[in-house]
């Protein structure tokens, strides 16, 4: 268990929470949440609450969800928790054909900086949720601070995280980095043994066709403390695997089956469309944001816009029956496939934007250039003595992969294909970039469930840091990996140059804040997630220094 630092980073004055309309969903959610999924109509009227998203300093975008007969309802939103003075009005439209998710764009009329109320109204005069949101600052901005997000299972247990983070109330924007939802059916993942009982998926069923997604988001956002997020903050988001299929990529995915779930084009298209249905974001893949003088937040597409399918281990080792026959394999593959300058993560498109981004950011004079993705883009190889210590208490499957890990180690290759180190030409690409900006760079990772801090480099030369944050509620390697957290995570921290710090067995979100002089990384781990709990287990505080592309720990 990480020990609780002394001393938690300052928080930031936020508006106030204690008004009574936002405490309003708490018996209403709380029903729903204990309602058996399958039994779950969602009802009629305002089903989900409400959300916001996509900031900039004079627009957000609003969002809720009306099923009824009608064409439209309208929304507000005002610098004052009673509505009394509204800053915008308009209306938005309710069609069926969008499962009736509102979304309306506050536009160029707001002032920067700034925290606001909204709500939304029906024709019959009913009211929806009161929401709170802020825009991004303009010009000299002296902090900034985010609270990071990924992988929230919904069948392992509760989103104590999210209800931390709302309860905290010390940040200005969340930001989620992927594996909002998974697709799965029940018994699958989480298995029978590991699923908590009172948290039941609708449907029950792998979800594939547009029906099944949305009814899986309509599942998720009913849970009290995600629909308390983002009713009391923005949010910008962005989708990993689980959005659409386990290890997908542009033309496929692990878990998509075409003989039986017919092509891949469709679902990913049904997958996106539920996705900007029910989330506050735009339809546009990827996008930047200024926070002022301070940062500019890069949101990329490393998943389904221009990744080309990841490589497996197993696949290369497959038909090599000696060790030397294995290890001619994944020497090849090495210096042959895994190297190809062509292979693409974010495609060539999307990268070239990321250059001008970075170079723009910095002749605009902002601090941090910051990349808000889904997958680690730090080296991180396997242990090699990682099964010696394991013993022979290990499952088959679990020691094959294990072997086939320790192999590519010794070959000089990575753990994960599915991360930026499946595409190293493309890493080096971006990180190029970075270098020909002077960036000041942060990456923010998800997808891996555990928590790391890297140093990042390249041809000898500091690019910068990254930060990997750990689950919601997924499991990570404590799960499947019988050895001690402490020695697990000293064991992987020392098998790999540029990782400083990682914990394997914890659940929770990051704080980061930015300053112009540093950037603040506050690990917030959850002390449960099988009962409802906002306590913690304990904190990490990891920053660097503006300039010094190094981790101070």
């Amino acid at each position: 268990m990480i020990k609780t630092d002394s001393a938690p980073m300052p928080a930031r004055p936020t508006a106030d929470l204690s008004r009574r309309g936002l405490f309003a969903i708490a018996g209403a959610s709380a029903a729903i949440a204990a309602t058996p999924a399958s039994a779950r109509t969602f009802g009629s009227g305002f089903t989900h609450g409400v959300a916001s998203g996509e900031p900039q300093s004079d627009s957000v975008l609003l969002w809720t969800r009306y099923v009824g007969d009608v064409n439209g309802v309208e929304w507000l939103i005002s610098k004052n928790a009673d509505l009394s003075q509204p800053a915008m009005r308009g209306y938005a439209l309710v069609k069926a054909e969008r499962d009736y998710c509102v979304k309306a764009n506050a536009v160029a009329a707001l002032d920067p900086d700034t925290w606001y109320y909204y709500q939304f109204t029906a024709p019959d005069g009913t009211k929806s949720d009161i929401g709170r949101t802020r825009t991004l600052p303009e010009g000299p901005t002296s902090r900034f601070k985010m609270a990071v997000f990924s992988c929230s299972n919904f069948g392992f247990g509760y989103f104590n995280a999210y209800a931390h983070a709302a309860e905290a109330n010390d940040c200005d924007l969340a930001l989620h980095l992927g594996d909002y939802i998974y697709e799965y059916g029940a018994g699958t993942y989480p298995s029978p043994a590991q699923a908590h009982a009172d948290r039941v998926l609708a449907p029950e069923s792998e979800i594939v066709a547009l029906a099944d997604y949305r009814l899986r988001y309509a599942t998720y956002r009913a849970d009290p403390d995600l629909r308390r997020l983002h009713q009391v903050m923005p949010m910008i988001a962005i989708w990993d695997d689980h959005e659409s299929a386990n290890d997908s990529w542009k033309d496929g995915a692990q878990n998509h089956q075409p003989e039986t779930e017919g092509e891949w084009s469709v679902r990913k298209a049904a997958a996106k469309r539920a996705y900007r249905e029910w989330m506050p974001v735009s339809d546009e893949p990827y996008a930047a944001y200024d926070i002022g003088d301070l940062a500019t937040l890069f949101r990329l597409d490393t998943r389904l816009e221009g990744r080309d399918e990841q490589f497996s281990l197993e696949k290369v080792l497959e038909g090599q029956e000696t060790p030397a026959s294995m290890v001619a394999a994944l020497a090849k593959f090495r210096d042959g496939e895994w190297s190809d300058p062509k292979r693409q993560l974010m495609g060539a498109a999307q990268e070239e934007w990321l250059a001008d981004g970075l170079k723009s950011s910095k002749m605009r004079g902002a601090t941090w250039q910051v990349l808000v993705q889904q997958v680690l883009i730090g080296k991180l190889s396997s242990p090699a003595d990682l099964l010696e210590l394991l013993g022979d208490g290990v499952p088959p499957f679990i020691r094959a992969r294990l072997m086939a890990s320790a192999m590519a180690s010794k070959a000089g290759l990575p753990l994960n294909m599915d991360a930026w180190d499946g595409y190293p030409a493309a890493r080096d690409r971006v990180f190029e970039s970075a270098l020909a900006a002077d960036a000041n760079l942060l990456v923010l990772a998800g997808d891996t469930h555990n928590g790391w801090a890297f140093d990042l480099g390249h041809a000898g030369e500091k690019v910068g840091v990254e930060l990997g944050v750990c689950s919601v509620s997924s499991p990570g390697f404590e799960t499947y990996l019988p050895v001690a957290p402490d020695t697990m995570a000293d064991l992987v921290v020392r098998a790999n140059d540029e990782l400083k710090w990682a914990d394997t067995s914890q659940r929770g979100y990051m704080a980061v804040e930015l300053t112009p002089s540093r950037a603040t990384t506050e690990y917030r781990f959850m002390a449960a997630t099988k009962t409802r709990s906002t306590s913690l287990a304990g904190t990490k505080t990891i920053s660097t220094l503006a300039g010094s592309n190094s981790l101070s720990m």
